[in-house]
């Protein structure tokens, strides 16, 4: 009896096996959702703790139900293990707003300096909403000017102290609007002056130029010098070496907001280049602790990585630049050092952003946050692909092929063509709560996303080839892509659809006119449609003058006559004959509402199956995550419905 009863335990315990493999496998076929996207962590690092023992940091929770977000703060050992959640980072985190002497506090403020509104003007007629302007950059990005500027302010750190702002009386801002914050500001190692950047133009001349300087204001004298006189981009990011050395990121082209940026150092009365001769474009730096290099990340390859170049006013050498990390996956932010090890954030297509640690002795990763492990941990993941594929004129092109979870070569997959923004931004492993590979992915479409003329990390040969020519090499270049890849036995080359936003918006309506039936279907979010009516209209005239060689009325330039004539969208609406859902912010300033309503009222027009998703109180972006739930389900809807 006890020998039999041992048998039926064992033969128990032997079929419970295969239902625990099934059990685990159904776990493992789990895949990424909206829902499960926007319940995601998003972790932003905010330091190193004074100690150097621990990386401060927050965790962003959107909350559909309540259409916002709150943030919980942490703090976790450099060597990685539990993190522990604090109230508040005031004892934790070097204030960078306080002088080094410990006297003084630098901060900013809004300032209201111009009259906008009718009752400015009229003070008897203070119900009118009126706006009177002379200049542009009378509205940016989401927002109207209502003549408030940004200003920074310093004071005695003490209670009750008075600010003084450095800026008095000037209509110009620091920070910088729309995103600039107080990385825009720093103090001079000796407390003696604070040094910030602004563009230091008003109105129509503030619309049409990307030039920024950076400015230093004494605290005895009260003057204020330029420190970037003569160039003539963008200058920003100010940032001093350990032996006092200022540093920053510049562009050397006025109206040139994708220029090459460049790493300066000022020493010795001389401004030295340290990447001048190095084929790539910086995103962001930081010195080592004993001011012998600068490590900095940059777009490489389809990726972004950690790189670094050595101060010749240190080691005497010549200058190097030499690539750090490598793989399929972005490093995009460096937090600090701590000893041999690099902390940064890293994402891939994925995973969204977490803290890792770099030994740059060992070579080796180590990751330290785990906000979202448990849950990728939990799903069947995309796979990433790189493909190289030829272009028409003979170059190679780098394209990302993202392939669903589980995938099976067996299988006959719909296909997308993802066109990216920009036009001059990076197609690299980011990781993105919209636009978001890994869940189209998981909804059953192979993804396709080539890096196109325009994508930086491929040289600044390959980055400037977009500009003034927006439907010519970069149009084919997406047909190179789609059509390589549309011979894999896993395409289904009937069921190919076509989206992006942006300059992604724009390739969308272009190629929709263009394409020869290759798609089934079209999405396009804030996209330009009308280049003559863009130019008219966009916020940051710079971008225009640059992009499309000037103004629609100048009959005698070339390039803006091909911009606003063979590469304007609106001029091959008739070969429209693809359903196409077209999505708007109310508050997109930049790409504005009259893109997407000339676009439908075409599509509507022509009798061309067509939607208009339209979000009132959004900007060139989706942010409030009901709005975004809102967004994923029609955009699933759409391709579910057409393709």
């Amino acid at each position: 009896f006890i020998f039999r009863k041992k048998i039926i335990i064992e033969m128990k315990k032997l079929l419970l096996i295969p239902l625990l493999m099934m059990s685990l496998n159904a776990l493992a076929q789990n895949v990424m959702t909206p829902e499960l996207l926007w319940k995601l962590g998003r972790v932003t690092p905010l330091g190193l703790s004074i100690d150097g023992k621990n990386i401060v940091y927050k965790v962003t929770y959107p909350s559909v139900a309540e259409n916002k977000s709150e943030s919980k703060l942490y703090t976790i050992s450099v060597n990685g293990g539990n993190p522990t959640e604090v109230k508040d980072t005031k004892t934790l985190l070097k204030d960078k707003n306080i002088s080094p002497d410990g006297k003084y506090i630098v901060y900013n403020e809004e300032v209201k300096i111009d009259k906008v509104h009718g009752k400015d003007f009229y003070p008897d007629l203070q119900k009118s909403d009126a706006q009177i302007y002379d200049g542009l950059d009378y509205r940016h990005w989401d927002t109207w000017n209502e003549g408030k500027f940004n200003h920074v302010f310093y004071k005695e750190n003490k209670e009750g102290a008075v600010g003084i702002d450095i800026l008095e009386g000037e209509n110009f801002n620091s920070p910088q609007k729309p995103f600039g914050g107080d990385e825009d500001y720093i103090w001079s190692p000796d407390s003696k002056s604070i040094l910030y950047v602004s563009k230091k133009k008003a109105g129509t001349q503030y619309a049409t130029s990307t030039n920024t300087d950076i400015y230093e204001y004494n605290l005895e004298t009260r003057k204020t010098i330029n420190r970037t006189e003569g160039n003539l981009g963008y200058d920003m990011g100010p940032q001093f070496s350990p032996a006092g050395n200022l540093t920053w990121l510049q562009m050397k082209r006025d109206g040139y907001e994708a220029d090459k940026n460049d790493l300066i150092v000022s020493f010795k009365g001389m401004k030295m280049n340290l990447t001048a001769n190095w084929d790539g474009t910086v995103d962001s730096f930081m010195w080592s602790k004993d001011g012998s290099k600068i490590y900095f990340v940059a777009p490489i390859d389809g990726t972004k990585q950690l790189f670094e170049v050595n101060f010749p006013g240190v080691t005497r050498i010549a200058i190097t630049v030499r690539q750090i990390t490598n793989g399929d996956f972005d490093v995009s932010s460096i937090v600090d050092f701590s000893g041999d090890n690099v902390i940064v954030t890293r994402t891939d297509m994925n995973h969204a952003a977490e803290i890792f640690s770099y030994n740059l002795k060992k070579k080796s990763w180590k990751q330290l946050t785990n906000v979202n492990t448990n849950t990728y941990n939990s799903l069947a993941l995309s796979k990433t692909v790189r493909r190289y594929v030829t272009t028409t004129d003979g170059k190679k092109m780098l394209v990302w092929v993202i392939l669903p979870p589980n995938f099976d070569a067996n299988k006959k997959y719909p296909t997308l063509l993802y066109c990216q923004g920009g036009p001059q931004s990076p197609l690299t492993q980011s990781y993105s709560f919209r636009w978001n590979f890994q869940l189209m992915a998981a909804n059953g479409y192979v993804v396709v996303a080539p890096n196109r003329r325009g994508m930086q990390g491929h040289g600044v040969e390959w980055n400037e080839q977009i500009s003034k020519d927006w439907g010519g090499q970069v149009m084919q270049d997406y047909l190179s892509a789609i059509d390589d890849v549309a011979k894999e036995k896993y395409v289904a080359a009937d069921r190919l659809g076509c989206v992006g936003a942006s300059y992604g918006g724009y390739s969308a309506f272009y190629l929709a006119g263009i394409h020869n039936n290759r798609f089934k279907t079209f999405i396009a979010h804030d996209g330009v449609f009308n280049t003559q009516s863009m130019f008219g209209t966009t916020e940051e005239v710079f971008f225009n003058n640059w992009d499309f060689g000037g103004a629609y009325w100048e009959k005698d330039n070339v390039a803006a006559q091909k911009a606003y004539n063979e590469f304007n969208p609106i001029n091959h609406v008739g070969k429209w004959n693809t359903p196409i859902l077209i999505i708007q912010g109310g508050k997109d300033f930049r790409v504005a509402i009259g893109q997407s309503q000339e676009a439908f009222q075409a599509a509507q027009l022509r009798g061309i199956k067509s939607r208009f998703l339209y979000f009132p109180e959004e900007n060139h972006w989706v942010l409030k995550p009901q709005n975004a739930q809102v967004w994923q389900k029609e955009f699933y809807k759409w391709l579910k419905e057409t393709l």
